[in-house]
């Protein structure tokens, strides 16, 4: 009897080291598993930057009609306004940039309806109101008071118009719409380097006062 128990007791403890035994094999296993799972995790992580680099790197198309009605009402603004800056202006080189514009917006204006009348597109006949406010103004004033806010608005428009032109030739549907952008580009870029300084001068002026 003593022996029989000695027996049980002698296979419940060797169970008992194998089933232990066992259990720490099985744990480097697990150990190994968990490492698994971070290093999928990090990987993971390290790729979310570059899904979300790719998405950032898209860029949506433009509305080719809305930017034609767009560059038709600004056109139609900004050889009203030069109308009146050739009328008012008292500073020759602002009286020269008038002249300048009134005779390369009404060549682009009527390059744009000829293209937009191809297409169907519906284009605006007179400025929005804003510059028709802008136009008004500006015919109210006189001399230099008259030239330094002329200069600025000249400026102001033509950095807005080049955004919507840079746009369209960036990122517009029509490859019709779009080279007439990228032509308008180059020279909305020209009139900005001949307007900036000129409005820099008067601003300049304004700020030593």
């Amino acid at each position: 009897m003593m022996i029989r128990t000695l027996t049980l007791a002698g296979l419940t403890a060797a169970l008992l080291a194998h089933t232990a035994g066992a259990q720490n094999t099985n744990a480097p296993n697990r150990n190994t598993n968990a490492a698994n799972q971070n290093s999928n995790a990090a990987n993971q992580n390290t790729n979310a930057p570059n899904q979300n680099t790719a998405t950032g790197a898209v860029r949506t198309a433009v509305n080719d009609q809305l930017f034609a009605m767009a560059a038709a009402s600004s056109g139609l603004a900004e050889v009203a306004m030069s109308e009146t800056g050739v009328q008012k202006a008292t500073d020759p080189d602002l009286k020269r940039f008038s002249q300048q514009m009134v005779d390369e917006h009404t060549r682009m204006n009527s390059e744009l309806m000829a293209l937009a009348a191809q297409k169907r597109v519906a284009l605006p006949r007179t400025p929005d109101v804003r510059a028709q406010f802008c136009s008004q103004s500006l015919a109210g004033l006189s001399g230099e008071e008259f030239d330094r806010c002329y200069a600025k608005a000249q400026l102001v428009a033509h950095m807005e118009a080049l955004g919507a032109f840079e746009a369209e030739a960036e990122r517009g549907q029509d490859p019709d719409i779009k080279a007439l952008a990228a032509r308008g580009v180059q020279h909305i870029r020209e009139h900005l380097k001949t307007i900036k300084p000129i409005a820099t001068k008067y601003m300049k002026d304004n700020d030593d006062k």
